[in-house]
């Protein structure tokens, strides 16, 4: 059997959204327009199977066409009649719950592969004795000879996304070296074209000689358009002695459906600014402009306190391995009333609030733009995985300029964080209850801050395309060197383009400092209704977690790459090592042996100490980071943050001894079942599942009744088609260091 690292466990948990009541509080318009969203974010969910692994879309329509031809308890019949066992078939179940999740065969918190934990003959068994290969045989067998051996392959470069010889991803061709996603950054950057949209493929010709193509994602192909915003830009290029191609199409079939869906959806929009956004993210699938989805993003950012919220897109980098192209994301939700009053609360204090951040005025936006913040309780969330709490749009120039909106997806908070005290690790058992009875609100405080204040705040200083800077270059001092501004932006470089690799990791540990340090004043406190000693108890609780966050990300740090698969988690490392390093007894971990006799470890925070040595340290380090974001200063940010990302076994803390300690007490993140809509005649049904395994299976095979069978023939087509850039997976590219 697999190492446990790369298996989903039997008993993994598996929680169920409930949006039932703000469901039933939708008019019937609202809900037709929230119907149609979804759909469209469904569909475009798809996409993340293709920019995931080569097998994703082939281990996604295998699984569909079993499970279509029979749900999930007639074909346990089956495979108990092929001479599975009980525990084996479980296995099975949650291996295919674990890919409908996912959106792939990676984990998408952490990047790691997972494995069916079965033998590999005897699911191999099941499917070909299934109805569904009864019905279509060859179909059945094509799709398992095309993906069996890669779902159970653990060879070293296919355990993890990553590039080069770090592993595998399909935002670039098999044989691309970060030195290419460099180079294709550069190229990208000279054309004023972003990277969210795009994936990088290198052919290599009988001279030896590298061609790229940049394929943008569009419904819209070689075709001729009327739009001369992206036509002028598909063309060939030569950039640093190399041939670049400019094309578009990518996911074609899969984002016409979406861009259908957003058509239908227009005719319910409440308003003009949702009408005129969804008209321009038609335009964007269409066209393959991410212009567009600006202009999009600047409608919604305007379209305030909807009822029926919504994003859909290429949103988040943290898979890219580049850390540059965006990962297809769309959620719909319904606003929670009473939790958004706080968080209007906090909005109203947030220019207050900004100026207790540690850097100087100058280093804050000119004016703050006074955003959006609403608890929602989501309807759908189509992609790799559901965060807590987003912040959007991601587009520099937006937020900088024109602003951004703050959701906290409740019913999310409420399934996915929910803790048993039995399953609790790395706790003074003193603490436990505490942490219990705590989490949940201190989880609403932070992500608040986080959000709001930590994603919302920091100035870049910009030099634009005509020569002009955002600042004065005379008057503005950096506190760190006591000198003028050294270094910032130029037109067309972004944060995530100039950070690339760090970028998402750095700016979420920004945010959770934030989150930390604000914790502490008073009037967050009181907003969400704490006082006195309940008040001392969120911050101690949301302190504590942080610090064991920090340990349990170890986990998604990899030895033998020296590298981490997830943003947020290594964030939280960092953290924890700034902590640590303040000293005087405010964080200690003590390794122990566990009731069991094997290794286990204890977390101890000095709440005595938060105030007096956590919040300079953090103080310290919280300037250190804006100063270094504000000014783009690369080299200083990567030595700054690399440096406390560093995992070794040096004590005190032994790092590399503990990360075996976490590996050996992982809990499992769980698994969220969400509901369907259904439409029938002009009513909108709630079709909502079990949380089970087999009702997270049964979601997704009743989620496209209409067309189930087309879409899987699209995926697959569609990898077929691109299947030459990963031949020969298991070996390294040439040129890899």
């Amino acid at each position: 059997m697999a190492d446990t690292q790369y298996i989903l466990p039997n008993d993994i948990g598996v929680s169920s959204l409930d949006c039932r009541e703000a469901f039933r509080l939708l008019s019937p318009t609202e809900r037709l327009y929230a119907h149609h969203l979804s759909r469209a974010a469904w569909y475009g969910g798809l996409a993340v199977l293709l920019q995931t692994s080569p097998e994703a879309p082939y281990i996604y329509a295998l699984l569909s066409r079993l499970f279509r031809a029979q749900d999930p308890d007639q074909l346990r019949q089956h495979a108990l009649a092929e001479g599975l066992t009980e525990e084996e078939y479980q296995a099975f179940l949650v291996y295919a719950a674990g890919v409908y999740s996912n959106m792939g065969n990676y984990k998408s918190f952490g990047d790691t592969k997972f494995v069916p934990n079965l033998p590999k003959e005897k699911l191999e068994q099941v499917i070909l004795g299934s109805e569904a290969a009864q019905q279509h045989p060859e179909e059945v067998r094509g799709l398992w000879q095309t993906c069996g051996e890669l779902m159970f392959s653990l060879e070293p470069r296919l355990r993890h996304l990553g590039l080069g010889k770090e592993g595998i991803t399909t935002y670039f061709s098999g044989n691309c070296t970060m030195e290419d996603a460099k180079l294709a950054q550069d190229f990208l950057d000279s054309q004023n074209l972003s990277a969210y949209n795009t994936r990088l493929f290198k052919e290599v010709d009988g001279e030896g000689k590298p061609h790229y193509e940049v394929r943008l994602a569009s419904v819209l192909g070689s075709e001729p358009s009327l739009d001369s915003e992206m036509t002028s830009k598909l063309k060939s290029y030569e950039f640093r002695g190399s041939p670049f191609q400019v094309t578009r199409g990518d996911y074609a079939p899969i984002l016409q459906k979406v861009v259908e869906q957003l058509e239908k959806a227009k005719v319910y929009a409440a308003n003009s600014h949702q009408g005129q956004m969804l008209a321009q993210y038609i335009e964007s699938f269409t066209q393959g402009s991410i212009e567009a989805h600006k202009r999009g993003s600047r409608f919604w950012i305007q379209d305030k306190g909807p009822i029926v919220e919504s994003y859909i897109g290429f949103i988040e980098s943290y898979r890219d391995p580049f850390g540059s192209r965006g990962e297809f994301e769309g959620f719909v939700a319904v606003v929670n009333k009473a939790m958004s009053a706080k968080f209007e609360r906090l909005v109203a204090s947030a220019e207050q609030l900004l100026k207790e951040l540690p850097w100087p005025p100058a280093f804050e936006k000119d004016k703050f733009l006074t955003p959006d913040f609403t608890s929602l309780d989501v309807l759908t969330f189509a992609g790799s995985g559901i965060p807590a709490g987003i912040n959007i749009p991601n587009y520099d120039d937006l937020r900088q300029t024109e602003g951004f909106k703050n959701v906290s997806l409740g019913n999310v908070l409420a399934v996915a964080y929910a803790t048993q005290r039995e399953k609790l690790t790395f706790l003074e058992e003193d603490d436990k209850d505490l942490y219990i009875l705590w989490k949940g609100p201190s989880f609403d405080v932070q992500v608040g801050l986080h959000e709001l204040l930590g994603h919302g705040s920091g100035k870049l200083f910009v030099q634009d395309e005509k020569g002009a800077f955002n600042f004065d270059q005379e008057t503005v001092i950096n506190p760190e060197t006591g000198e003028q501004i050294q270094s910032w932006y130029r037109s067309g470089e972004t944060w995530d383009s100039k950070f690339s690799t760090i970028a998402s990791s750095y700016e979420e540990c920004r945010a959770e400092s934030v989150g930390l340090y604000l914790c502490l004043h008073p009037e967050v406190l009181e907003i969400f209704g704490f006082e006195g000693a309940d008040a001392e108890d969120v911050i101690y609780v949301n302190w504590l977690n942080m610090v064991r966050a920090g340990l349990l990300a170890l986990e998604f740090y990899t030895p033998e790459a020296s590298n981490w698969r997830q943003a947020h988690m290594q964030a939280r490392f960092v953290i924890l090592r700034v902590l640590l390093e303040a000293g005087e007894g405010l964080v200690t971990i003590t390794p122990t042996t566990g009731s069991d006799g094997r290794p286990d470890a204890r977390v101890r925070l000095d709440r005595s100490k938060i105030r007096s040595v956590g919040k300079p340290a953090l103080e310290r380090f919280l300037r250190r980071l804006q100063v270094l974001k504000s000014t783009g200063d690369v080299a200083g940010g990567r030595a700054l943050y690399e440096g406390y990302a560093a995992v070794t076994d040096a004590p005190p803390e032994c790092f590399l001894t503990l990360r075996d300690t976490v590996l050996l007490r992982k809990e499992s993140r769980k698994l969220i079942v969400q509901p369907n809509t259904r439409l029938e005649d002009s009513d909108v049904q709630l079709l909502e599942y079990e949380a089970s395994a087999a009702g997270l299976i049964r979601s997704f095979s009743e989620r496209f009744p209409e067309d189930g069978p087309e879409l899987e023939e699209i995926l697959t087509q569609l990898a077929t088609a691109d299947a030459r850039f990963w031949k020969g997976p298991s070996e390294a590219p040439s040129g890899q260091a």
